[in-house]
Formats: C-alpha cells, sequence, structure tokens
C-alpha cells in the first residue's frame, strides 16, 4: 500500500491498528493514528510503541522497497535499485563486511520473539483477511529471538545497485 514497513512482534499484532477506518491517512484527524506514526519515522529506522503494554514496532522508514530479513546478519535488506538479485546481495555483503562501513544509530529495540515484517497502513488483525478485490495484505515472518537489539542503519550505493541494510545487534537485557 506504500506506507513505511514495519516489523511487529507476533504477540502485539492485534494492538496494530494501522491506518484509521475512515482512511484519512497522514494527519486527517486530530490524534495520529498508527499509520501515522510510522510515517512520521524520516530516519532509515526508528522504534514507535504498540498498543498500552509496552510492545514496540521497528519502522523501516524512507520508501516501501522491498524488503527481506536476513537471519544469519540479523537484519534487513532492502531493495531500492539492483539489476539481479545477485548483484543486490552481494553488494549488500560488501556493505555488511566493510569495517569503513559508517553505520547510522536508530535506537534499541526490544521484542518478545519472533515478528511480522508487513506495510504499516495494514492493521495486524487485517493480515489474514482477504481484500474485497482478491487477494491479501502482505507480509513475512521474522523468526527473531527475543532480545534487546542495538538498532543501526545504512544506505549504500554501489553502480546501478542501491541498498539499505537494517542491521540488529544484541545488547544485554
Amino acid at each position: 500500500m506504500g506506507g513505511p514497513l514495519l516489523v511487529v512482534p507476533v504477540s502485539a499484532l492485534a494492538s496494530w491498528g494501522g491506518c484509521s477506518a475512515a482512511e484519512e491517512i497522514i494527519g486527517g484527524t486530530e490524534t495520529p493514528d498508527d499509520y501515522d506514526r510510522a510515517c512520521a519515522v524520516h530516519d532509515l529506522a526508528g522504534v514507535i510503541a504498540v498498543g498500552d503494554h509496552g510492545a514496540q514496532a521497528l519502522v523501516l522508514a524512507d520508501e516501501p522497497a522491498t524488503t527481506c530479513y536476513l537471519p544469519q546478519h540479523p537484519g534487513f535488506l532492502r531493495r531500492h535499485a539492483a539489476d539481479s538479485e545477485a548483484e543486490l546481495t552481494a553488494t549488500a555483503m560488501r556493505v555488511l563486511t566493510d569495517p569503513a562501513t559508517v553505520w547510522q544509530d536508530h535506537g534499541t529495540w526490544t521484542t518478545d520473539g519472533p515478528a511480522v515484517l508487513m506495510d504499516s497502513a495494514n492493521a495486524g488483525t487485517d493480515l489474514g483477511v482477504g481484500y474485497p478485490g482478491g487477494g491479501r495484505p502482505d507480509h513475512a515472518p521474522v523468526p527473531l529471538p527475543a532480545g534487546n537489539w542495538r538498532v543501526r542503519a545504512v544506505y549504500a550505493e554501489d553502480g546501478h545497485t542501491w541498498v539499505g541494510l537494517v542491521y540488529l545487534l544484541p545488547t544485554s537485557p
């Protein structure tokens, strides 16, 4: 739907409301809905509250680029431009392993375990519900262990390949 992508713990999915029922997206109401709050993150990544019980979501801001979870380097690879998946992966691995990469720090994200990568405009309770015209909201599992994660991000260009990486480093509880 074009909103920033969001990583929400499975335990908090029912608390994520997405955009308002009146479809008044981006400031159409006096009280920001969950989608408005996700859109307010202007950095490459940010952490926002979900519901009233202390849960947090990780916002993958900027554009709604095709994104996948990299379990071997816990984090997310975002495809901004690439001629092939092989080029995208090779560039991402160079950036991840280059000691000269300048990472931006985006705080700490706490999760109680597995999460879901989804469009922030969708409500968590709607992920299994079909659209009137067919199809269902896109989402993907993120098999992440519970913990506190330092969130670091970088955007890099290598010729015609442009990648975004949001890297998660475990921290002490």
